[in-house]
């Protein structure tokens, strides 16, 4: 059932949006009073909370994303349009899980899976330390973990280009990591817009060195880009989190790649590895390979990589500078722990 956006007030298009997202209301006395707040999201706060279900063993916790108040008419009809949006997505293991919400009134929330390890790319900076403890365990990465989680990557994005969809700003920033290794694909708000609207809203900013040639140039989007973009996730990942194509500004990366230049190869990288990024890299959309090319490449690098040799980078990151050779902004370092 759809969401009706033809409601003229608040009040009426909570009452008929309730009733349509009926199977993901989640009753508010089931949710704790103790929130911790997160961060602040574009549509407002983000907070780690308990999860009731009258079975102390099966409490658990839950990230809650909620819409500022007061929100506008059309900010309630955007905010419900991405949860019924969830609705037609379904589930996948790769992408952060909707578990619910709470929309009979306000405050609205999303109720989200919680990943508390957080954003890929935070993981990759802690790992360039001598040592690194999640939950007790020692973890480092090797090349066969590299693989491992690009995979995962690739089963969330085919699962998309199944629904005739595709992500549009594939990043280690966007992707979330849980303590086993298990890569949650998120910030599908791109997604979002082309399921509603068609195509991609002009105003929407995507850092620049990860956009694929087409999209640098204003053409149409699709799945290729994020093929392109896979390429440059995959160099973020055995470099352990360094700014992509770091000696050219992000404004003259258009002309850097004109010239036929892609990044050279990683002293951590393997050539197997490297030969994945530069077919990822081809200025051509339909001489990249498609994603079930790539999963099958992938499987099979992955069942010779090496699983021993830890990667290394000795630079630890300071934020500001990556941000500013990145050509991302601070604050978007900061992930939103949500789907969308």
């Amino acid at each position: 059932m759809l969401v009706p956006l033809k409601e003229t007030s608040v009040e009426s298009l909570l009452k008929t949006s309730t009733q349509a997202l009926a199977e993901l209301q989640v009753p508010r006395e089931q949710l704790s009073e103790v929130l911790e707040q997160i961060c602040n999201g574009s549509c407002g706060a983000i907070y780690r909370t308990k999860m009731h279900t009258g079975d102390p063993a099966k409490s658990k916790i839950i990230v809650l994303k909620a819409l500022k108040e007061p929100a506008a008419f059309h900010e309630v009809q955007d905010f419900l349009g991405r949860i019924q949006f969830h609705q037609y997505l379904g589930k996948h293991q790769n992408l952060v899980q909707l578990d619910g919400c709470c929309t009979e009134r306000e405050p609205l929330y999303m109720v989200l899976e919680d990943v508390a390890q957080g954003d890929l790319l935070g993981f990759l900076w802690t790992c360039r330390r001598d040592i690194m403890t999640m939950n007790g365990l020692l973890y480092d990465i090797t090349e066969k973990q590299v693989y491992h989680i690009g995979k995962q990557v690739l089963s969330a994005l085919e699962f998309l280009q199944d629904k005739h969809l595709f992500h549009g700003d594939v990043a280690a920033r966007n992707i979330l990591i849980q303590c086993d290794l298990t890569a949650k694909l998120c910030g599908l708000g791109l997604a979002y817009e082309v399921h509603t609207q068609g195509a991609i809203s002009s105003a929407r900013t995507i850092p620049l060195k990860w956009l694929a040639p087409e999209r640098l140039l204003l053409r149409p989007a699709g799945i290729q880009g994020d093929i392109w973009s896979f390429g440059i996730l995959l160099y973020e990942m055995v470099t352990l989190g360094a700014p992509p194509y770091p000696e050219v500004p992000p404004v003259s990366i258009l002309q850097h790649l004109q010239r036929g230049k892609v990044m050279k190869r990683p002293s951590s990288c393997s050539h197997t590895m490297y030969s994945l990024m530069k077919s990822c890299w081809r200025w051509k959309e339909d001489s990249r390979p498609s994603l079930k090319e790539l999963c099958s490449r992938l499987n099979t690098a992955a069942r010779t990589a090496d699983d021993e040799v830890v990667l290394q980078v000795p630079e630890l990151v300071v934020p500001e500078l990556y941000a500013n050779v990145a050509g991302i902004s601070v604050e978007n370092l900061s992930h939103s722990y949500s789907i969308l």
